[in-house]
């Protein structure tokens, strides 16, 4: 089976929270989301470069292999990661699902 070129994430973003948080499940229009708490305002996409770079950080590839792909002025976001490993879609499933802290 060949590798994926891109692994699509849906994401719900929650700016303004007290600290950031990558984890948690949230049933959105693009499906199960993972939950991304960003300290960032809702202000000139500061809380989606915040969400895309916690969402980087969280499944431990480089900023630049995350772009977003559709909801720039949403709080449900669809996420594009460059050329994923095969563990990531394990790692994805493990934090919106929450048997991972």
């Amino acid at each position: 089976m060949p590798a994926q070129d891109t692994l699509t994430v849906a994401v719900r973003v929650k700016p303004g929270a007290s600290r950031d948080r990558v984890g948690g499940r949230f049933d959105g229009p693009n499906g199960p989301a993972l939950v991304i708490a960003v300290h960032a305002p809702a202000v000139d996409g500061r809380a989606t470069e915040a969400a895309r770079r916690a969402l980087a950080g969280a499944l431990g590839v480089r900023p630049a292999a995350v772009s977003l792909r559709a909801g720039a002025a949403s709080r449900d976001k669809l996420f594009l990661v460059d050329r994923p490993g095969p563990e990531l879609s394990g790692l994805l499933c493990r934090l919106r699902d929450g048997s991972v802290e």
